[in-house]
């Protein structure tokens, strides 16, 4: 599967989920090959005035890329094809007023599997997830004992799920079933503790740690420095 300029292998039984603007296609590699598969296509004037409108946008995995797709057992298969099924049927009934609101329900059963799933492939891929945890902790700590702290500012979700070779949503969500935290909540917390770390280092003053941990103003460090301990960092420094 071509998406974008990548390409990427896949199973049967694999789901992807391809949002606006997001091109993708078959790349045989000069072989001449038949795919086959099934896809729900709709156009977002299709969700206008339905729940699914204002609710699109929690379903994450729309921006999960390729190579994060779900797999699925033989009776999840099984579960998405009934409302694959089920939308078929309706689709090739005859259109009345309840036909709107019929598909889009089909569709939203539907998204709320995958949802379902998708947390089921986090927990059986636990020993997957294991590893991007300690290299997601790994990158951490280099960044602020490589100086990349103080050249490139705080480290962000974004910095880290690409170091990671993941996209954003999918490693905020993974980070989010592992730790219970939000994954910039995780970098706030090892923030803290570098932060922790330095304040014995009676030499630096608190603007420079600021500084070093790449914050770009002192009174930023110093906020969630006491949101996240009860204690401004001087107050920590002496009480220590």
């Amino acid at each position: 599967m071509r998406y974008g300029c990548q390409t990427y292998d896949y199973e049967d039984g694999t789901l992807v989920f391809i949002s606006l603007g997001q091109i993708y296609g078959i790349d045989g590699r000069n072989d001449i090959i038949k795919p086959w598969g099934k896809a729900l296509v709709f156009h977002p004037d299709l969700l206008a005035g339905t729940s699914l409108a204002r609710q699109i946008k929690d379903y994450s995995f729309f921006s999960y890329e390729v190579n994060e797709a779900l797999h699925l057992s033989k009776k999840e298969r099984q579960t998405i094809n009934d409302c694959f099924e089920k939308i078929m049927t309706e689709i090739d009934q005859n259109i009345d007023k309840h036909s709107k609101i019929l598909i889009v329900s089909n569709i939203e059963l539907l998204l709320n599997y995958c949802m379902r799933y998708y947390d089921r492939q986090f927990i059986t891929r636990t020993h997957v997830n294991k590893n991007i945890l300690i290299r997601f902790e790994n990158l951490l700590k280099d960044y602020f004992t490589s100086g990349k702290s103080k050249n490139l500012g705080l480290p962000t979700v974004t910095y880290c799920a690409e170091q990671l070779f993941l996209s954003a949503n999918y490693f905020g969500d993974l980070i989010k079933k592992e730790t219970g935290n939000t994954a910039l909540d995780y970098i706030q917390s090892k923030l803290i503790d570098e932060a922790k770390t330095i304040l014995f280092d009676h030499k630096k003053s608190v603007s420079d740690i600021a500084d070093e941990l790449g914050f770009k103003y002192q009174q930023h460090f110093t906020r969630l420095f006491k949101q996240k301990t009860g204690l401004t960092p001087l107050q920590y420094r002496i009480n220590a």
